[in-house]
């Protein structure tokens, strides 16, 4: 965006204190043209300004009087015109004053309201100052060529004592200015790596080199000129002053090839052992200085260490590698110039880090905080002085990591040396503590980058970020402004109560987001980075099924949904869904998920969740396929929710008919309940887990469960812990139902069942799994060798009771407490098949038939 799109729609007052000698209406016609001038950069009143000035004035009166044409006003505005010729012509300089004043009104007042300037207005300036330097310096060569042509050795000229004074005064102001315009070259150069750089955080990078190797080609052709001057005055310089002069023409030779020597595309700054890469380097004035070799010119990539950096940066590059770090395949390739777009690269395109060395780390230092660099280097001829140079460049900081999960550790060493570095630094130092306020423009570079969105974070997620990095919960968003933030609290330092880092945490977030979340991001339908104190503040006063969607707090990777729900005496109950995890999200989407759970209404604040999420549901398949099969679906649905049922609703299978499984013999008639206390005792429960009675039928299961078996531990409670029922407040499901027959085949004698939740793997909660009482293991032998399964209502029944129900042959099966979701979170299950079922028997699992 230039400065006049942002002035022309200011108040005119705002500028009521510019110079009113040039017209506020022909500056809007002048618009941006005025800006592209380089009226801030004339300061001087020389032969050289004045003829700028002049040329300037001319280009405007003739860009008015094209402009004057197409306006209604067109005899008023060609008389403001003409009035400005007759002004200035005779001095053109107080035009150029007057532009200048102008232009630092306006920047003033876009600086009042904005606090800072136009990224395109600043490069736009930075190329107008080196364009006119660059001319200044033609004019230069043009003034000595003429003074040589007016000195004491030209055969007629008139003898002017002054001459041998001015021509080295005028010679040594070329070679000022020359080394000025190398250094605006190099200081490009450097702004170009720093933005390489920044764009291995996301930040946008302009790669094309073309305009920058243009620079460097007119500079130095500029400088041949001046060379070539300078050997033809040599007489007049004395042999004093010329070895000085051609001292420092020969170190800004050096300096402009030596800094156009550049990696164009950088190897990966995460580089993992046995992995092909890639890289490209670049030599900007290759094309015009590189002699013609009978062989091709070859560059060689080589792996340093952070020492071997630092030593190489502090020798200015002149002294030449000892010893690789590393052994790397393939690292030799040809420097080619191409003269059809008229570079000269060398593309590594196979290269392999075979090995690393490591070197001896700092303190506390990990591997994966271990910085090194990929250097290339060649030996070239340069035209037309035949001078051999050594070119060195370094890559970016390189972690080098022999396996997978040492990826993201590396990848935050990476990302705090990317954000936090100086342009001239010692490699490759960075700062320890950085001001928050910049880690916050990392993080939403990087979010924005990785999830390949336009929705940025808020305000509300950097507060959420502070509270968790700082782990400070008090301090309000305006005291976190003014902290800084260390390399451990970011990546070293484990956060309170929790198992991984902040980074971790936060790279979880940028994985699931980029993989499941992409679209619900762009949309605004995900809160996000929200803790649970401030959802249940949000939420508690919104009417049933208001919802929203966060990142699990506690949980690498996991997205949940908190929704607000009425108890029975009428308060609001904020209730957060077992997070989801990409694994979970590529079984069933999030829309999907969202639109099963009858529960959720509206997407807070009252969006109704149809409008909001209506664009990301899955189209269902119903009826038949192509082969005539019928097709099937997965379901979503919340403990909580099956709960509130009828069992008729809860698509169970009929019960299966009664199989015989044990024959009892038929006790003595004296026989008395409490004389078989020993034998039930480590069988049957005193009283009863749950409320719903035994089944006359086989027991069907409904809750989720499958069992495997478990040599180790036996599921059946002690006597001790028979004789009084567990409490109900851990059993998220306390009617416990049964959907599905039980299969006598599937226990070997001596084998005890162990209970799993079904479906997905579980992940990790948010908060830990209360403790459950372990399990007491059957101690009798024969009863392990041959278990027996019955009713625990029967320790209940009196003796004539147990006489009838021992005269009948009835399988039993002890009924088992559901058991409690780990964090507080309702359990979500998936029901498939298109049966109805919440459970089956996994065959894949189910121990083998004796």
């Amino acid at each position: 965006m230039s400065l006049w799109n942002l002035v022309s729609h200011m108040p005119p007052e705002e500028f009521s204190s510019l110079p009113t000698e040039f017209p506020r209406s022909l500056r809007c016609l002048l618009a941006e043209w005025l800006e592209n001038q380089p009226w801030e950069f004339i300061n001087g009143s020389d032969a050289f300004c004045s003829s700028v000035a002049n040329g300037m004035l001319s280009a405007m009166l003739e860009k008015l009087r094209s402009a004057a044409g197409s306006d209604g006003q067109q005899c008023q505005i060609l008389q403001q015109v003409n009035s400005i010729e007759n002004t200035f012509r005779r001095d053109p300089l107080r035009l150029v004053a007057i532009m200048r004043a102008i232009l630092e009104g306006e920047k003033a007042a876009v600086l009042k309201r904005d606090h800072h300037l136009p990224l395109s207005f600043h490069r736009r300036q930075e190329e107008l100052k080196f364009s006119l330097g660059l001319q200044r310096l033609q004019h230069r060569v043009c003034e000595i060529k003429a003074l040589q042509e007016e000195g004491p050795g030209r055969e007629g000229a008139v003898q002017s004592p002054m001459a041998p004074r001015e021509l080295p005064t005028v010679v040594l102001e070329a070679v000022k200015e020359l080394e000025a315009a190398k250094q605006q070259v190099l200081k490009r150069i450097q702004i170009w790596k720093r933005q390489q750089q920044l764009a291995g955080n996301g930040a946008i990078f302009e790669e094309n080199l073309a305009p920058l190797q243009k620079r460097c080609e007119s500079l130095v052709e500029v400088y041949f000129q001046l060379q070539q001057q300078v050997m033809a005055a040599s007489t007049e310089l004395g042999p004093e002053l010329l070895p000085r002069l051609l001292e420092r023409l020969n170190e800004v030779l050096s300096s402009l090839v030596k800094s156009s020597f550049l990696v164009e595309k950088q190897p990966p700054q995460v580089l993992k052992t046995q992995t092909k890469f890639q890289a490209s380097v670049r030599f900007l004035l290759g094309p015009q200085l590189l002699k013609a070799a009978p062989k091709p010119y070859m560059v060689r990539a080589d792996m340093v260490t952070e020492k071997q950096a630092r030593e190489l940066e502090l020798s200015n590059y002149s002294n030449t590698l000892s010893e690789s770090t590393g052994e790397i395949l393939h690292n030799t390739v040809a420097l080619e110039t191409n003269p059809t777009n008229g570079t000269c690269c060398a593309n590594f395109k196979n290269v392999l880090l075979k090995k690393i060395k490591r070197c001896e780390r700092k303190g506390s230092e990990s591997v994966t905080e271990e910085k090194c660099a990929v250097l290339f280097s060649t030996n070239v001829t340069l035209t037309p002085s035949n001078i051999s140079i050594h070119l060195q460049v370094l890559s970016l900081p390189i972690v080098v990591i022999v396996h997978g999960n040492q990826d993201n550790n590396a990848k935050a060493t990476v990302l705090w040396d990317n954000a936090f570095s100086d342009i001239e630094r010692v490699p490759f130092v960075v700062a320890e503590r950085v001001p928050w306020e910049k880690m916050c423009d990392t993080l939403n570079l990087k979010f924005m980058a990785e999830v390949q969105t336009t929705k940025g974070l808020l305000k509300d997620h950097y507060f959420f970020l502070a509270q968790k990095i700082f782990n400070d919960h008090s301090a309000s968003p305006e005291d976190f402004q003014n902290r800084h933030v260390s390399w451990a609290q970011f990546n070293k330092e484990i956060l309170p109560g929790r198992g991984f880092t902040f980074w971790q945490w936060f790279d979880g977030v940028l994985d699931l987001t980029k993989r499941c979340l992409k679209s619900y991001w762009s949309d605004r339908l995900i809160m996000g980075f929200i803790s649970k104190q401030y959802v249940c503040k949000l939420l508690g006063m919104k009417p049933d099924g208001t919802f929203l969607l966060r990142f699990s707090d506690s949980e690498i990777g996991g997205v949940t949904i908190a929704y607000v729900m009425r108890g029975k005496d009428g308060s609001s109950q904020v209730e957060n869904i077992q997070p989801f995890s990409a694994k979970d999200l590529s079984i069933r989407s999030l829309g999907d998920r969202i639109r099963d759970l009858v529960q959720l209404r509206n997407l807070y604040p009252s969006t109704p969740k149809d409008q909001a999420f209506g664009s990301h549901y899955n189209k269902e398949q119903t009826g038949k396929d192509g082969r005539g099969y019928v097709s099937t679906a997965i379901k979503m649905t919340v403990e909580s929710e099956r709960d509130q049922q009828p069992p008729s609703t809860m698509g169970a299978p009929p019960e299966a008919p009664q199989t015989q499984m044990f024959n009892l013999p038929m006790p003595q008639h004296e026989l008395h309940p409490e004389s078989l206390q020993p034998l039930l005792g480590p069988m049957c429960p005193s009283t009863p887990f749950c409320s719903q009675p035994m089944p006359a039928g086989y027991p069907t299961v409904e809750s989720s469960m499958m069992m495997v078996p478990d040599r180790l531990n036996s599921p059946f409670p002690s006597p001790s812990q028979m004789l009084s029922p567990p409490s109900l407040s851990h059993c998220p499901d306390p009617t416990f139902r049964t959907s599905g027959p039980f299969m006598p085949n599937q226990y070997m004698a001596g084998e005890v069942p162990q209970l799993l939740p079904a479906g997905p793997s579980v992940e990790p909660q948010d908060e830990e799994m209360p403790e459950l009482p372990p399990f007491q293991a059957v101690e009798d032998a024969s009863l392990q060798s041959s278990p027996r399964w019955m009713s625990p209502s029967m320790e209940q029944s009196s003796g004539a009771d147990l006489d009838q129900l021992l005269l009948q042959e009835v399988p039993l099966l002890p009924t088992f407490p559901a058991l409690p979701q780990h964090g507080g979170y309702p359990n979500s299950s998936l029901s498939s098949w298109g049966l109805g079922q919440e459970a089956r028997w996994d065959d894949s699992i189910r121990p083998r038939h004796a």
